[in-house]
């Protein structure tokens, strides 16, 4: 059968010319950590884009296969086929020496991860392509990036979707048209390093389950457990550690693994010990009590009020009567918690760990989100922005001290990255000569290039940051004539202007316009838009926000997020999501890693529970450069990874951050918003993440 009608001899694209090994699972889930893989095919190519070799099966997966009227793989079916372990050491020799390729790759390589690690082997993967982020490089003139759309834009049959086999051969037919668009471009392929992955953590393990109720403060001295408070525990302990915290989940109480200043109260039998949870709790004034009194407390403790939309449980006691504190036994390790960032630097703390240093009295109480206003209705795209001005996130309670070493933001320059002023005119719809332009920016210094690329915005446009098939214009500042992409720019005939042209911009039709897609709503900074409501649990509650950079930056970027509660904090550490733990308990918010300059932060609207009032994205520079150093970051935002973004927004820094908080979706009512925030600050990520009641080790 041929692999796609395009032609697949890849001889003449040396710098692109990789041993490829193109994988698609089908899986009875979308957790890796959970869920298992159902079928699995490999199909290994080339550096000419022949074909070597090819290998697929169906797998008993041990359990329900989960939704049969999507793959098509009954238990019937799947009772007489191998278990993964059976077929593991083939694949790997599929693997072993190739560049792993998928379309949406971290999805494939996570399940095949897991399960080689419950095989007990090592995955052989060093590298892996995502030809969904490639293809967000190249920008086809497609509806959305999903692997049927591309390969009929790329002319690559296709027999039978969710059939493992067939898909891969798709897959083929379209990383080779991938390819040669790419190298149309001069574009570097995003390859990601793999890391070595038959470590415990990333076998299966049981979620955490959020609390149901809000947080109602510290304990007061002689008074009763509140259901929602946030316990901690300390030192040794007569009762093992897990006990513990299982009969206080049990009791309705929030157990969290770190202390901060929204702490109700430390158990510990050592109050005057030496751990970081310790000296934090004596810095906050967070109430310590010892493991007797928390037993007994445990006893009668008080109904919480539940979380907006939170179903109210039984009233809680202890799972059994609770008895008095055995004689002390050698101490029950703590529960597993997310790995630190392997040559990251930042991992949460876990016993022992300074203390950090506290809060100057300037602190803000939080970061302010300006309100600019707000964009017009986009048509027919499922996307309305706000048309009142959105209120800035409520106050911290007047009991809560300001953020810890979060300061106050810097107004940017003149010409900076500020956006529109808050009560600045409205205009009703987006207008201006450069609607449905997307204009790349070259040259300048940092000051001229944001003015530049804010002008864009204000015209109607959007600003680009590398170059793709969607950049409409480039212009040209003083230097840029100098950059390496002017000569394809030239050998694409795009047009090329300088300063001047963004005075009062003269268009043309750009070559391929008629075909392309309707551009993603274009945000200000602060600009904030309403998000369609959550169907039920699938892919396309999945809301999710890319955030990419110039190719040519050098310096690691991290993107993270932050789950947070009403009082803008995180329920448990866990709810910090980063490089090193890229997955909160619950799955409901997922770092995807899609190339050394692009990462995704996916966001399941429908299933994120009642406490979870924001999810913040941010990023943050790995080392002594700056975001004036590496320039403006783009944001898309839409339903799923690969369909069309439904909203974008051009982000620059002004010269010294070193951490940005990019965006935030958040609870409005019953619906979810999105705001575009831009905001910068001078300290690292470790203050960014303390600040939501993160304890992190620099």
């Amino acid at each position: 059968m041929s692999l796609a009608s395009a032609p697949s001899d890849l001889s003449d694209l040396r710098d692109y010319a990789f041993e490829w090994a193109l994988v698609d699972v089908e899986t009875s889930g979308l957790v890796p950590r959970r869920d298992r893989v159902l079928s699995v095919a490999v199909v290994t190519l080339g550096p000419d884009g022949e074909q070597t070799g090819e290998f697929s099966t169906l797998l008993d997966p041990g359990c329900d296969p989960g939704p049969v009227h999507v793959h098509g793989l009954t238990a019937e079916r799947l009772r007489v086929a191998p278990a993964f372990e059976q077929v593991a050491e083939r694949i790997g020799a599929l693997l072993e020496g190739r560049v792993l390729v998928a379309h949406n790759a971290q999805f494939d390589y996570d399940f095949l991860a897991h399960e080689f690690a419950r095989a007990g082997l090592r995955l052989p993967v060093d590298r892996r392509l995502c030809t969904l982020a490639l293809n967000r490089r190249v920008d086809p003139p497609t509806d959305d990036l999903k692997l049927g759309t591309l390969a009929a834009h790329y002319g690559v049959p296709q027999l039978k979707a969710h059939d493992a086999l067939d898909d891969t051969r798709v897959l083929a037919g379209v990383l080779r048209a991938s390819l040669r668009a790419a190298a149309g471009l001069d574009l570097p392929l995003p390859l990601v390093a793999c890391p070595p992955r038959q470590d415990p953590r990333f076998a299966p393990k049981p979620p955490k389950t959020p609390c149901a109720f809000r947080n109602p403060g510290r304990l007061t001295p002689g008074g009763p457990l509140v259901q929602g408070m946030k316990i901690a525990v300390t030192g040794e302990t007569g009762t093992a550690r897990a006990d513990l915290v299982l009969r206080g989940v049990a009791a309705g109480l929030n157990m969290m693994g770190s202390v901060s200043r929204h702490t109700s109260a430390l158990v510990a039998n050592e109050p005057s010990g030496g751990s970081a949870k310790a000296r934090r709790a004596r810095a906050e004034g967070v109430p310590v009590i010892d493991e007797s009194a928390f037993l007994r407390l445990l006893g009668d403790v008080r109904p919480g009020t539940p979380h907006e939309g939170a179903a109210i449980p039984e009233p809680a006691r202890p799972p059994h009567p609770v008895p008095a504190p055995e004689p002390a036994r050698p101490p029950h390790p703590v529960p597993p918690t997310p790995a630190a960032v392997p040559d990251r630097g930042l991992a949460p703390v876990r016993e022992p760990a300074p203390a950090p240093e506290p809060a100057p009295p300037s602190s803000p109480a939080r970061p302010p989100h300006p309100v600019p206003p707000t964009p017009a209705a986009v048509p027919d795209r499922g996307l309305a922005p706000v048309r009142e001005p959105a209120p800035a996130p409520e106050p911290a309670p007047p009991s809560s001290p300001a953020l810890p070493a979060v300061p106050a933001p810097r107004e940017p320059d003149a010409g900076g990255a500020a956006g529109p002023k808050p009560g600045a005119k409205r205009s009703a719809k987006p207008r201006g000569p450069l609607t449905g332009r997307r204009v790349l920016v070259l040259g300048g210094t940092h000051p001229d290039a944001v003015a530049a690329r804010t002008r864009v915005v204000e015209l109607g446009g959007a600003a680009a940051i590398n170059l793709s098939a969607g950049v409409t214009d480039v212009v040209v500042l003083d230097g840029g004539h100098g950059d390496r992409r002017l000569a394809r720019i030239t050998e694409l005939l795009l047009p090329v202007h300088d300063a001047a042209w963004l005075v009062a911009p003269v268009v043309t039709q750009a070559s391929g316009a008629e075909g392309r897609r309707a551009a993603a709503h274009v945000l200000p900074r602060g600009g904030v838009v309403d998000l369609p409501l959550p169907r039920g649990r699938g892919p396309a509650d999945r809301w999710t926000v890319t955030a990419s950079w110039a190719q040519q930056t050098a310096c690691e970027i991290d993107v993270v997020a932050f789950v947070l509660d009403e009082d803008e904090q995180v329920s448990f550490d866990e709810d910090f999501v980063f490089y090193g733990a890229p997955e909160n308990p619950g799955g409901t918010v997922r770092l995807l890693s899609d190339g050394p300059t692009e990462q995704t932060v996916s966001v399941d609207l429908a299933t994120l529970p009642p406490s979870a009032r924001k999810v913040v994205v941010a990023a943050a520079i790995d080392g002594s450069p700056a975001f004036g150093d590496v320039g403006a970051l783009h944001i898309v935002s839409g339903p799923g990874t690969s369909a069309a973004a439904l909203a974008q927004a051009t982000l620059d820094a002004a010269t010294t951050e070193r951490t940005m908080l990019l965006a935030e979706i958040y609870r409005r009512g019953e619906s979810w918003r999105l705001r575009a925030v831009g905001q910068g600050y001078d300290h690292g990520l470790g203050a960014l993440a303390r600040g939501y009641g993160v304890d992190v080790t620099d």
